[in-house]
């Protein structure tokens, strides 16, 4: 029997980079896998196409996360082709923002960064309370830049997902007399669309490889795999923690 048979996930943000990742593996350890995307349709039918052709469950559901009411509209679209309740919710949709110094980042770049990064997950979890059994999992994925790995060009979502931290320590206390589980993982720049441009130079990738004493750029799969730890029963005793997943970039 594998880890999460006949447990349903959600996962945001899960056609392209990490939260692809997240749903196949979720997927391959038995999870009936909702892949909510926003505006990537086609990469999220690729990804229920996957995972199907692997012999999984999945179905594809879109929200526009960083619009006003797009959380309800999410777990509407839940109901409506699940509706059974849910087990795991990995809040993985996020935008980086503007890459500028702190003078020339504007209102609307803050506003939108803060709407997606922090404010959706906070309604996703909240509008999802009435379905997620007791026993459940809730999985942010935060940044190594809120733990030391700072860059002043990246303030706003820096300051996004310092409030996804806080919201997963407090969220762990409100949720422990119902036996669910709440974590963070804090990857490093990862090969995914949000670094493609960092990436797609000799001197881009080795300079992000160096980061990690183990020399290389970290794949989707690397973050997935500590995911599903945490998705898991084995990871029952763990709640409330951010879980560095950089490659020891922050040593």
């Amino acid at each position: 029997m594998r880890r999460l048979d006949g447990k349903t996930a959600l996962i945001t943000g899960a056609g392209r980079g990490i939260g692809r990742a997240v749903a196949m593996r979720l997927a391959s350890d038995g999870a009936r896998v909702a892949v909510h995307y926003g505006s990537s349709a086609d990469a999220a039918r690729e990804v229920v196409e996957a995972i199907e052709a692997q012999g999984g469950c999945a179905i594809g559901l879109q929200a526009d996360l960083g619009a006003p009411g797009g959380a309800a509209g999410l777990w509407a679209a839940f109901d409506e082709h699940v509706g059974d309740g849910v087990d795991v919710i990995v809040n993985n949709a996020g935008v980086l923002g503007p890459r500028v110094p702190y003078p020339e980042v504007t209102e609307a770049e803050l506003d939108e960064v803060l709407a997606v990064n922090t404010k959706a997950p906070f309604f996703v979890v909240q509008h999802g309370l009435s379905r997620l059994r007791d026993g459940g999992r809730v999985v942010n994925v935060s940044t190594s830049l809120t733990h030391g790995s700072r860059n002043p060009d990246l303030l706003a979502y820096s300051m996004s997902k310092a409030a996804i931290d806080a919201f997963t320590a407090v969220l762990a206390k409100h949720l422990g007399p119902r036996g669910v589980t709440v974590n963070a993982v804090g990857p490093g720049a990862t090969a995914t669309d949000m670094n493609a441009a960092r990436l797609a130079t000799p001197e881009g990738r080795e300079a992000i490889a160096s980061r990690s004493p183990l020399g290389r750029v970290a794949q989707p799969e690397d973050v997935a795999d500590v995911v599903a730890f945490l998705a898991s029963d084995d990871a029952r005793w763990v709640t409330g923690q951010w879980i560095d997943v950089s490659g020891g970039a922050l040593l």
